[in-house]
C-alpha cells in the first residue's frame, strides 16, 4: 500500500469501545481512515496493559484495513513473530525498550513487515537517526506513552521537524507518524513540522461524524 504523498489518519482503538470492537473498526474505515492504530501494552514498559496477539488476530479477521501496531512492550523483540502471525502489517517498537534495535529490525523486515521506532517525549530525535535508512516509519510520541486522552505536547514540534529533515537527507520516503492529543487544532502544527501520519483516539471515535472528524484532521 502507498502511503506516500497524503496525509494518513490512523485511529486509535484505545478509544474504541471494545465491546462493539467491529463495528466500531467500521466506522472509522468508512470515515475515511487509511489505517488503524493498535496499542499494545505491557504493564511494564507503561504502566498500563492493553491488549495482545489474540485481539490483534480477532481484529484482523473483521477488517481488511492496515494495522499500525504500537508496541509499548519491554522486549519486542521476543513479540515480533506473535504479532507478525497475528496479522499486523507494520510493528512499531520504542527506542527506550530492551531489545537490540538492530536486530529488532531484521526480525520485522525478515517477516515482511513494515518496521517502525518510537520515541518517547523525553528521547532526543537523534536516537532515530542511525535508523532512519531501515525503518518505514518514525512515530513520535506527543503524549507520554501508556495513556489516553493526554493533552498534546507542543515542545515535541521540533523533533518532528529534526526527524523530518534528517530523513529528506538519508530516506526521503520515511513516514514519520505522531500520537497523542491530536485533533483539528493540533494536526496543522503537526503537518507544518512533517509530520504525515496522524495518530488519533478520542476525537475521532468520540466524534458525532466520523468522516468529518478525520476529514478534519487532513
Amino acid at each position: 500500500m502507498n502511503f506516500k504523498n497524503k496525509i494518513k489518519v490512523s485511529p486509535s482503538i484505545l478509544s474504541a469501545d471494545y465491546a462493539l470492537l467491529k463495528p466500531d473498526i467500521e466506522k472509522v474505515k468508512q470515515g475515511g481512515a487509511d489505517m488503524l492504530h493498535v496499542d499494545v501494552m505491557d504493564g511494564h514498559f507503561v504502566p498500563n496493559i492493553s491488549i495482545g496477539p489474540p485481539v490483534v488476530k480477532a481484529i484482523r479477521k473483521a477488517t481488511d484495513m492496515f494495522l499500525d501496531c504500537h508496541l509499548m512492550i519491554s522486549n519486542p523483540y521476543d513479540y515480533i513473530d506473535s504479532f507478525v502471525s497475528a496479522g499486523a502489517d507494520l510493528i512499531a517498537f520504542h527506542v527506550e525498550s530492551n531489545s537490540d534495535i538492530e536486530k529488532t529490525i531484521e526480525k520485522i523486515k525478515a517477516a515482511g513487515v513494515l518496521p517502525a521506532l518510537v520515541v518517547k517525549p523525553a528521547t532526543p530525535a537523534e536516537a532515530v537517526f542511525p535508523y532512519i535508512r531501515d525503518v518505514a516509519m518514525v512515530l513520535v510520541m506527543t503524549v507520554e506513552p501508556g495513556f489516553g486522552g493526554q493533552s498534546f505536547m507542543s515542545d515535541m514540534l521540533p523533533k518532528i521537524k529534526a526527524i523530518r529533515e534528517k530523513a529528506e537527507e538519508i530516506n526521503p520516503q520515511l513516514m514519520i507518524q505522531v500520537d497523542g492529543g491530536i485533533d483539528s487544532k493540533t494536526a496543522p502544527l503537526c503537518v507544518e513540522a512533517g509530520a504525515d501520519v496522524l495518530v488519533s483516539g478520542s476525537y475521532v471515535f468520540g466524534a458525532a461524524d466520523t468522516r468529518a472528524a478525520i476529514d478534519s484532521l487532513r
